[in-house]
């Protein structure tokens, strides 16, 4: 299937060769400074493990809404909990997202307070065991980050140890505007960038998500890729880079038929200074952004997502 976003096997980072860790990091950030969008194959992470968690996701939005509500991100703190249809408006120029999400973060239990769990049966266990693969996934990408942009290969590894990551299920309705074969006003996500470092996304096999690349002005469609997750990189990263990697609009459609994906939000530690590596920085120039702890910036976007919308 030909795809707009570069595929590619990454199993390689893994390797004892260090030769072979920086082919696989040269094609890496050969996609992060173009559309900064790539999928991953051979990444670890069991396609059972994948296949059950999605089993998961189904479950929780299947449930009634008031037991939804009940751990709803209103009423928590730290970006943990259920969010409902139409709280969150990624382009406030398109109106509220038609889509609902359930969401988990890293936590020690002793800088951050627990996450809220629904009380489904052996759901905590699968979808914990899904967080912890996908996020080693995340970081073995950041050493590949670090070969690419001439770093040493654990640059990025006291910066993400204490991660504001965050394990999101996300749930899109079927539209019957859109099933009749006509435009929908609406959207499933409004067009964004993503906030932090990189996202790793799983797919169900149903259409929607749309990039937007460097220079190009048509949104361009990427198909399901069963296996692979979808990779973009986030602000922070491009921030830290000083625009070399490129944190990619991108939206998803309203689709036809109700839509599940599963995305790992990696996004650096709390107190992490995302500031321009000197090697991004032209001689002569300035950093293109002031530096900025990943706390601060989180918050900002947060604020403008959710607005003072509730639940």
């Amino acid at each position: 299937m030909s795809t707009p976003i570069p595929v590619i096997d990454v199993s390689a980072l893994a390797s004892d060769q260090a030769a072979d860790r920086r082919a696989v990091a040269s094609r890496i950030g050969a996609a992060c400074r173009d559309i900064g969008f790539f999928a991953i194959t051979g990444h670890g992470v069991p396609l059972e493990l994948v296949q059950g968690t999605f089993t998961a996701s189904q479950a929780f939005f299947a449930q009634p809404l008031a037991d939804k509500q009940a751990l709803a991100y209103a009423s928590l703190s730290h970006n943990r909990g259920y969010v409902g249809t139409g709280v969150e408006a990624l382009d406030e120029h398109r109106g509220a997202d038609q889509k609902e999400a359930f969401n988990l973060i890293w936590t020690d239990e002793a800088t951050r307070p627990p996450n809220a769990w629904p009380a489904l049966p052996g759901w905590r266990e699968r979808v914990q065991a899904y967080f912890d693969a996908t996020l080693a996934a995340a970081r073995r990408l950041h050493r590949a980050f670090a070969l690419d942009l001439g770093l040493a290969e654990d640059f990025f590894d006291d910066k993400i140890d204490r991660p504001l990551a965050t394990l999101r299920l996300l749930h899109y309705p079927g539209s019957a505007v859109a099933q009749a074969g006509q435009e929908d006003d609406g959207i499933g996500a409004g067009a964004h960038t993503d906030y932090g470092n990189v996202t790793l996304l799983a797919t169900d096999g149903v259409s929607g998500l749309q990039v937007q690349g460097r220079g190009r002005d048509e949104w361009i469609a990427v198909p399901p890729l069963p296996g692979a997750f979808v990779c973009n990189i986030g602000d922070c990263l491009m921030r830290w880079t000083n625009d070399v990697y490129l944190s990619t609009p991108h939206r998803v459609l309203r689709p036809a038929r109700e839509r599940y994906s599963i995305a790992l939000f990696l996004d650096p530690n709390p107190d992490a200074l995302v500031s321009a590596l000197p090697s991004c920085v032209p001689p002569g120039q300035a950093p293109r952004h002031a530096p900025i702890t990943t706390q601060a910036y989180l918050q900002s976007r947060f604020d403008a997502t959710y607005g003072s919308k509730a639940g």
